[in-house]
């Protein structure tokens, strides 16, 4: 029992050294790319695209070394960078004072050396709340929920400003693809406090949004459609909502565009409403059902694994060989989340069934969960966890993220080859009723099903770099 122990606590520690050397050797290189910067004098596919806000996120690979035989973990990395008071444009009149909390766990979360690895899932959700905030914290002084472009223009680019003075990587915009205009949502029609509330049910808004709960929201949604709701409501000026001849364009990309920038109005109406850790904290989980929905993995026709493994029980050796040369190409060398990984596996497989594979070579050839995402040495691998997480940090641990702990679980082979979306909500079961007391009457004999949602659990581990 001692042995087993033993040997389970050091493939664990192997597991932990493995993973964070190499986000150890990305960020090295990341911190050498943005070096010049730090120099004294310088400062330093979601399902419905229009309409959300935080799309799959293309990150070109990183090279990583080849060093099989790790014989000690590497210290904890810290931030390489110094920070600095910002230059501001002086035309943004923010208290920003007042934003800290939520501009420091965005630099944070989009650090110089991590930035591109996290972006889809960390980084970018944490940024577009941010925006959201910042948007309502202009707002509030004027009675306006958004901003004109030329304070937009200038109010951009001092957040952008702010978070490279604490260590945030300079490519946000382009990683994230934001720009001014995401702060004026140009194209609703409402755009002060007071006519949205008169057309906008404010307090059904409130009580669905206050507290988001992470697991049920993605499968049950409470918040989601009451945010669309108001959304399409003052897209049409306070008109009939289910009215569709009320809403001039909804079917058309122009009219999505409105319904999008509306969302981005309500957003900005909650973040008056609630405190800075609550907004940030419904954002993070409306954006993490979004991101959970896709791969953000790109497959290209997979030729090479279907011609090696059209008949893969009489030819495994070759198929295996070409099943993990290609899955090795997809990796972009970025992170993605347990749930991002079951649903790459799913679509790649049904790809493969499409094109005349019948086996489960996934099972044949050992692809993991883990073979989808960020590889250290070609061996190892870290699935972030599907609820919202953060990076943190402290003077003792370093950098550090969870990771999930069932990466090492089989990479699921579809049942059929037509699958167009994967679910990953579990139904809702019946429970029989509590045994009734006799001298209440009840016969005892009926049941009563009771609704329980079962949310997809895994176990998570933190990593320190």
């Amino acid at each position: 029992m001692e042995s087993s122990s033993s040997g389970s606590c050091f493939q664990g520690t192997v597991y932990h050294w493995v993973v964070l050397f190499a986000v150890w050797l990305c960020g090295s290189q990341h911190v050498l790319s943005q070096k010049t910067t730090l120099e004294p004098k310088d400062k330093f596919l979601l399902s419905d695209p229009p309409i959300g806000l935080f799309d799959p996120i293309e990150i070109s690979p990183s090279v990583l070394p080849h060093n099989p035989n790790p014989v000690e973990p590497l210290s904890p990395m810290y931030p390489n960078y110094t920070s600095y008071d910002p230059v501001l444009t002086g035309k943004c009149h923010v208290n920003f004072s007042a934003l800290s909390y939520i501009i420091d766990k965005t630099a944070s979360d989009c650090s110089i050396p991590l930035a591109p690895l996290v972006a889809d899932v960390i980084c970018c959700p944490q940024v577009n709340s941010l925006m959201n905030i910042f948007q309502a914290a202009y707002g509030s002084g004027n009675a306006t929920l958004v901003l004109n472009q030329a304070s937009a223009n200038a109010c951009f680019s001092d957040i952008m400003s702010i978070l490279a003075s604490k260590g945030a990587n300079t490519n946000i915009p382009e990683l994230c693809t934001l720009r001014p205009s995401n702060l004026t949502d140009a194209s609703c029609p409402v755009k002060d406090i007071s006519s949205f509330e008169k057309i906008v049910n404010v307090s059904k808004l409130i009580d669905a949004c206050s507290s988001v709960d992470p697991l049920k929201e993605c499968c049950r949604p409470v918040c989601q459609p009451a945010i669309a709701e108001a959304a399409i409501h003052i897209s049409s000026g306070g008109a009939n909502m289910f009215g569709s001849s009320s809403i001039p364009g909804t079917g058309s990309v122009a009219g999505i565009d409105i319904v999008s920038d509306c969302k981005g109005v309500v957003h900005s109406w909650l973040s008056m409403k609630l405190s800075s850790e609550e907004a940030n904290s419904a954002f993070r989980v409306l954006s993490g059902c979004k991101v959970n929905k896709v791969c953000p993995l790109e497959f290209d026709e997979p030729a090479s694994v279907v011609k090696a493994c059209g008949k893969a029980s009489s030819s495994t050796p070759s198929c295996c060989a070409a099943l993990h040369s290609y899955i090795g190409t997809r990796q972009k060398q970025i992170f993605v989340t347990n749930l991002q990984a079951i649903n790459c596996a799913t679509m790649f497989g049904s790809m493969l069934q499409k094109a005349g594979v019948v086996d489960d070579i996934y099972g044949l050839c050992d692809i993991d969960l883990k073979d989808f995402s960020l590889q250290a040495f070609g061996q190892q691998g870290c699935l972030l966890r599907s609820l919202p997480t953060d990076i943190e940090f402290d003077n003792t641990t370093g950098i550090s993220f969870t990771c999930d702990l069932s990466d090492n679980i089989a990479a699921p082979w579809p049942s059929s080859s037509s699958v167009q979306s994967l679910s990953l909500c579990a139904p809702e079961m019946s429970l029989p009723a509590l045994p009734v007391s006799p001298k209440s009457g009840s016969s005892g004999t009926s049941r009563t099903g009771i609704g329980v949602l079962l949310p997809l659990v895994f176990l998570t581990t933190t990593v320190s770099i």
